[in-house]
């Protein structure tokens, strides 16, 4: 029962983070299955971007009809990330699972210092910049996902924002849209890993996130993105000192 709760308590906290800031899901989704649900990386990661997939669509909708997502370009920076997405998770597979760990501490380290930083003036007026730069983006994003098995939403939102001259509410919902594209891709190379998840309790954690999403799209139109950003990126340094700790032991 008490591995039950954990489970619905963790998927809230990730859904919440998804339809609030479009992204960071991930970040909370890994650890929380390694450390409070008992799973292997490898194993979490799988289960992760099936969380991940199904949460980022539900937020995508909720999204999509207070007309936040801008469908066009948003599909187009997200093909670039597929062939990415499915070669790294393929690339994943063959990896140490502390190798796996690490990386992902570095980088919700590096997610928390950007969410942190205050933003640029003019960031707005930026005209978007050149289809090469933008197809980079998202394909470095790929890259991301198939390989930690995150959505790339912490690093897609900022990229929507300051590269392609979204505003904050279209970055995040079109990054949901990312996200789901994304971790789909990713994964289809880990199908056959996925009938050695835990779904007694990535079910309900999957469950909880949605209803989750729904509450953070919910908190978003409430309260500033600024707020919501400060508060996750604390959230996540405590994450990433966790998992660095754990590593390093």
């Amino acid at each position: 029962m008490t591995t039950l709760l954990l489970a619905l308590a963790a998927g809230a906290v990730v859904g919440l983070a998804l339809g609030g800031l479009g992204g960071g899901g991930s970040m909370l989704a890994v650890p929380a299955l390694v450390y409070l649900l008992d799973f292997s990386p490898a194993r979490a990661t799988t289960a992760s971007l099936v969380i991940v997939a199904v949460t980022s669509l539900t937020g995508l909708l909720a999204h999509a009809r207070a007309g936040r997502v801008r469908w066009r370009t948003g599909v187009l920076f997200a093909a670039a990330g597929l062939p990415a997405a499915a070669a790294a998770g393929a690339l994943s597979t063959h990896l140490p699972g502390t190798l796996l760990t690490g990386t992902f501490a570095l980088l919700t380290a590096l997610a928390a210092w950007r969410m942190l930083m205050p933003p640029k003036k003019g960031q707005q007026k930026r005209s978007a910049s050149g289809p090469a730069r933008s197809t980079a983006t998202g394909a470095g994003l790929g890259a991301v996902t198939g390989l930690l098995g995150v959505g790339g939403g912490f690093l897609a939102v900022p990229a929507l924002v300051s590269v392609l001259a979204f505003t904050m509410a279209e970055a995040v919902g079109t990054s949901l849209l990312v996200i789901t594209t994304n971790s789909l891709a990713a994964l289809l190379p880990r199908l056959g890993a996925a009938g050695a998840v835990d779904w007694a309790m990535a079910a309900p954690f999957t469950g909880a996130a949605i209803l989750g999403a729904w509450d953070g799209k919910r908190l978003a139109d409430k309260l500033s993105g600024r707020t919501l950003q400060r508060a996750f990126a604390v959230a996540l340094l405590g994450v990433a000192a966790l998992m660095l700790i754990t590593t390093l032991n």
